[in-house]
């Protein structure tokens, strides 16, 4: 579909397949929290650095999304629940795909929770916004998380390679899921998923350089690149940061000389 293909190029770089997005979609959930307090110096940061797209809520979109500096991809997260909600862990639609289209949106995005009570009917939306962003030529962004009373390990590989295949299987364009914690598994979640998949950034790092060795470990073994949140808009400066991890997802460049660039020595 000629529409699919055009958007997905504001997202996916045409060259290299892979791409750099940055998730700002936590005030939903967790309220306004450093990085996203100003979402449109945050925005003009990271499109400043070299990041493909930023997910947003509806909301925010006239808030500071465009019209100024550099220009960035925007996709509209289509799911929300907040952090004092009876079950965190049920995302329930807040908006449709032809709302996303009237606010100017190259993608959206759905979260889906493997292994929750709730799954079945996640599964539901995500099956029915599949189709429907076939109808508009709207690429979709499922996040597949697993997460439930049976998961003992979120990063397990046999449990985050289930959940990007049941992705891909509903359709989307596009997986993010959890990186499995070395490149050596995570090559299995790429090999079994027929579309491009990134890693989530996760709680915030201990250091610079092993974010970047995470970033680096997964697009070596065939990963698609990084949605990225707090470990960017939370960063010391969210511009150098976005900039070493676009360099390495883009460039392919080493950790040591993305570091540099963290540093100021680059």
């Amino acid at each position: 579909m000629i529409g699919k293909r055009i958007r997905i190029e504001r997202i996916l770089n045409r060259k290299t397949g892979r791409c750099v997005i940055v998730p700002m979609d936590h005030g939903m959930s967790i309220g306004p929290v450093d990085g996203i307090i100003d979402m449109a110096e945050t925005i003009d940061e990271v499109a400043s650095g070299g990041a493909n797209a930023v997910i947003e809520h509806k909301g925010m979109v006239g808030k500071g999304h465009r019209g100024y500096g550099n220009d960035i991809g925007l996709i509209i997260h289509l799911s929300a629940s907040t952090s004092v909600g009876p079950d965190p862990d049920h995302k329930v639609l807040v908006t449709s795909v032809e709302k996303a289209l009237k606010l100017g949106a190259d993608a959206v995005s759905v979260h889906v929770n493997i292994g929750s009570e709730k799954e079945p009917e996640m599964l539901v939306q995500m099956g029915t916004i599949a189709e429907t962003c076939d109808e508009w030529g709207m690429p979709l962004i499922a996040m597949m998380y697993p997460r439930g009373k049976k998961i003992e390990n979120e990063h397990s590989v046999d449990v985050v390679k289930l959940a990007a295949r049941a992705g891909a299987e509903l359709g989307a364009d596009i997986i993010k899921t959890n990186y499995t914690g070395d490149p050596q598994t995570f090559k299995e979640v790429v090999d079994g998923c027929p579309v491009p998949v990134v890693i989530a950034g996760g709680p915030m790092v201990e250091t610079d350089k092993q974010l970047l060795e995470m970033v680096k470990n997964s697009v070596d073994v065939g990963g698609a690149g990084v949605a990225i949140g707090r470990n960017i808009f939370q960063a010391k400066s969210p511009s150098k940061t976005t900039r070493a991890i676009a360099e390495i997802v883009h460039n392919n460049m080493e950790v040591e000389d993305a570091l540099k660039i963290l540093n100021g020595t680059s």
